[in-house]
């Protein structure tokens, strides 16, 4: 059986993004929490005894080791092509790659000023020019996605994908820090908080004591 090794689920959005691909598409697997902040030797050990980059999430398949959140969603993109983590089409996978990897690698205003932690009361704060300059890419993609594949079903390209995988962390940045939605990107917003994987997680997250003050909580 595939083993995911994560973190906090109250604040490790990088752990969320493959954990979903998987129970949102009903694939076994066992799932191994290491403890993230504790400044307890064992528990960084721990993480590098399943990967050497000393991060999580990390994929173990066997003698196979996949330790980035995208490269776990295309191994099992790979592994299990009947769930179409990624669209048939070749110009919407192509986009799905796309803004998966925009994702991926950027945003680094809005990750900074907007950390997640889902125990923080829900309240806004004041954001930088660059991170509402995020705020607002982040909606157009939302919103280009709709326009374009809406009527295949909820989500960026109809049916849950990677990509979803990918965004729905922010989802839950945008309800912390009351990030006004706007009405073509909201559809999207309550496709992801009413997907039952994304509410178990949630709901998970909150059972967690909180471990560290890292992030703003007022």
């Amino acid at each position: 059986m595939l083993k995911l090794v994560i973190g906090n689920k109250n604040y490790s959005s990088w752990s969320m993004r493959p954990w979903l691909a998987l129970r949102a598409n009903n694939i076994p697997f066992e799932e191994i929490f290491i403890p993230l902040y504790t400044d307890v030797k064992a528990d960084k050990d721990r993480i590098l005894s399943f990967s050497r980059s000393g991060k999580v999430p990390s994929l173990i398949d066997g003698d196979i080791t996949v330790w980035d959140s995208l490269a776990i969603i295309e191994y099992l993109a790979e592994k299990y092509p009947e769930t179409r983590l990624w669209p048939q089409d070749r110009a919407s996978r192509t986009h799905a790659r796309c803004i998966s990897a925009e994702m991926h690698s950027g945003f680094m205003p809005l990750r900074n000023e907007c950390g997640m932690n889902l125990h923080r009361p829900i309240r806004a704060i004041p954001l930088s020019d660059d991170a509402r300059a995020n705020v607002a890419r982040i909606q157009e993609i939302w919103a280009d996605c709709y326009a374009r594949h809406g009527k295949q079903g909820p989500f960026l390209f109809g049916a849950f994908s990677g990509a979803d995988a990918m965004f729905a962390p922010v989802v839950h940045r945008f309800r912390t820090y009351a990030i006004p939605v706007k009405p073509e990107a909201q559809a999207y917003v309550d496709a992801i908080t009413s997907l039952p994987a994304f509410q178990e997680w949630t709901r998970d997250g909150l059972a967690e004591a909180l471990v560290i003050e890292r992030f703003e909580t007022v």
